[in-house]
């Protein structure tokens, strides 16, 4: 299940999907963190298009929170990818916090930790 929110995830930053694919599959600030990450990441343009490398999930909270993280690669570059899944009341997984590289949220254009 983590897997296949990488994929979408990455999907997504690589402009292979519209950032709107996520909706109903986000909370909170997730979606608009999104909105924000994928013009900006070099996950996107020419070259080889990026491919999920290794993912894991550590539990949290229980078994409602999943802090996941994941290496993508595209050629040679391998970048880092970290999200959150929350799971809702109605027993469906959501992502509800993107990071690439470790950066932090991009807020407002910006990187903060």
């Amino acid at each position: 299940m983590h897997t296949a929110f990488a994929e979408r995830l990455l999907a997504v930053l690589s402009g292979d999907r519209p950032v709107h694919s996520m909706l109903g599959l986000t909370v909170g600030d997730a979606y608009e963190q999104l909105v924000r990450l994928a013009p900006r990441t070099a996950a996107r343009g020419p070259g080889p298009r990026p491919v999920l490398r290794r993912c894991a999930a550590q539990p949290h909270s229980g078994d409602t929170v999943l802090e996941v993280f994941a290496s993508l690669a595209a050629g040679h570059r391998v970048r880092a990818l970290a999200f959150r899944l929350e799971l809702g009341p109605d027993h469906r997984w959501r992502c509800a916090a993107v990071e690439l590289d470790g950066l932090g949220r991009l807020v407002g254009g910006a990187a903060h930790p």
